[in-house]
């Protein structure tokens, strides 16, 4: 089939108005293996998770994945009313894709979360005309649409087309399951405008792969791209460039590597460091025999061009001796106080956590526990209301402590009701 690149396609590609600058790969989760499945696609590269919500008990594994990875979580779900989406963003959902005809439900949902989270459906298999289902859509304001179709999407063009050349949103496509013409996929995206497909898990694994055949054919994706090309890197006498690698949540320094330029555009292509041995004379696949992969998240160049700085998803050990480090040999140590306080509450707060799943006679945590939400509840009240006449002292000195009182009896209260210091942080991050 021959496709023809109608002139909206370029505008959309590279207009920021459109909400997205590239071709958007996202992938459905196995619901039988949700938290695994989000995992694992995560690593794949894709841009985007869907999963599908069916009853409130969904709630928890929405919480898990967006716990257990950084892509964004888009929840499919048909709610009843305003309520339902309500508790599916508060679970952790980045956005939500509305499969419901009811008009005031879809009203306050746009208007109260804002479009860039909620999303349209017009599913092929249940609307018999999805241009005029769109046309009936469009007007509520969603932040982007998911066209689904019934069979070939080949078969579909000109419908997909005209709803794309008329959203003022992204339009992404489902597509089959099992469709290894990656080429053919980029002509249809070409040809109807659509910023994006949906996947199955089975294909979302090869995001990577799929990306690289866009790109082959001219098409923007979300990709990891050097701002500064190794030619200009100043190598060592071997012709390599050394590695610091540091865990990019907890900025421990995992070891130092080193890569040729071939290595380095693995790892650039890949997402996965790959790095050049020294000793074997041949690239490495940091985990390919362990399995204990790392995953990028940022590459930086020192001030001099000579050093490289990897910031990773570090999965199991680092060190080949077993240790998550391979920075354990002490040579030199002074005494000093290390405590950072910008992880202080994470390590208190896991603290709690062992101690109300390893109880410990005597202790005033377990106490608290045992009693139930009810006394530690009591409590987080009682120190909010110590907060309140501290802070009418001139002295600072019994407000510090009142805090900590109080910081500590909240952290049992989360412990006690499953939330963490990811799940408060995120929300922070949302309210800028």
């Amino acid at each position: 089939m021959i496709f023809e690149l109608p002139m909206y396609y370029r505008r959309k590609v590279q207009s920021k108005e459109a909400g997205m600058d590239y071709i958007k790969i996202v992938s459905q989760i196995d619901q039988t293996k949700a938290v695994d499945s989000a995992v694992a696609l995560g690593h794949a590269g894709v841009d985007e998770l869907h999963f599908v919500y069916e009853c409130e008990k969904d709630l928890e594994i929405i919480k898990e994945i967006t716990r257990a990875v950084d892509v964004p979580l888009c929840v499919r779900m048909s709610p009843e009313r305003f309520e339902d989406v309500k508790k599916v963003l508060y679970a952790g959902a980045s956005s939500v894709c509305l499969m419901t005809e009811k008009e005031e439900v879809i009203k306050e949902v746009v208007g109260r979360f804002g479009a860039e989270k909620i999303s349209g459906m017009i599913n092929g298999y249940y609307v018999k005309d999805m241009q005029a289902y769109a046309d009936k859509l469009i007007p509520y304001g969603f932040g982007q649409l998911f066209a689904a179709v019934e069979g070939d999407i080949g078969e579909h063009l000109d419908t997909i087309q005209a709803i794309a050349s008329v959203s003022p949103v992204p339009v992404l496509v489902h597509v089959p399951d099992g469709v290894e013409d990656y080429h053919f996929l980029g002509n249809f995206l070409k040809a109807t405008g659509v910023m994006g497909i949906v996947v199955s898990e089975e294909d979302g694994l090869r995001a990577t792969e799929i990306k690289q055949a866009f790109i082959g054919d001219g098409l923007q994706v979300n990709t990891f791209t050097s701002a500064i090309p190794f030619s200009e890197f100043k190598l060592n006498s071997d012709g390599l460039i050394p590695v610091v690698v540091q865990d990019y949540k907890t900025g421990e320094v995992l070891m130092v590597a080193y890569m040729n330029e071939e290595s380095y555009n693995k790892t650039i292509e890949t997402g996965m460091m790959t790095y050049y041995s020294r000793s074997r004379q041949e690239l490495w696949l940091k985990g390919d025999t362990s399995g204990h992969y790392q995953y990028v998240k940022a590459l930086s160049l020192d001030c001099d061009n000579d050093t490289i700085l990897a910031k990773v998803e570090q999965i199991g050990a680092a060190c080949h001796t077993g240790s998550y480090s391979c920075f354990f040999k002490d040579l030199v140590k002074k005494d000093y106080n290390d405590e950072n306080p910008l992880t202080i509450l994470k390590e208190d707060y896991d603290v709690i956590a062992e101690r109300k799943k390893n109880p410990k006679e005597g202790s005033y945590t377990n106490y608290l526990f045992d009693k139930g939400i009810d006394k530690i509840l009591k409590k987080v009240g009682e120190e909010a209301t110590e907060i309140v006449i501290a802070a009418k002292n001139p002295d600072s000195e019994e407000l510090k402590y009142e805090i900590s009182d109080f910081l500590y009896h909240m952290m049992v209260l989360m412990v006690e009701r499953g939330l963490t210091w990811e799940d408060i942080t995120r929300e922070l991050v949302e309210r800028r």
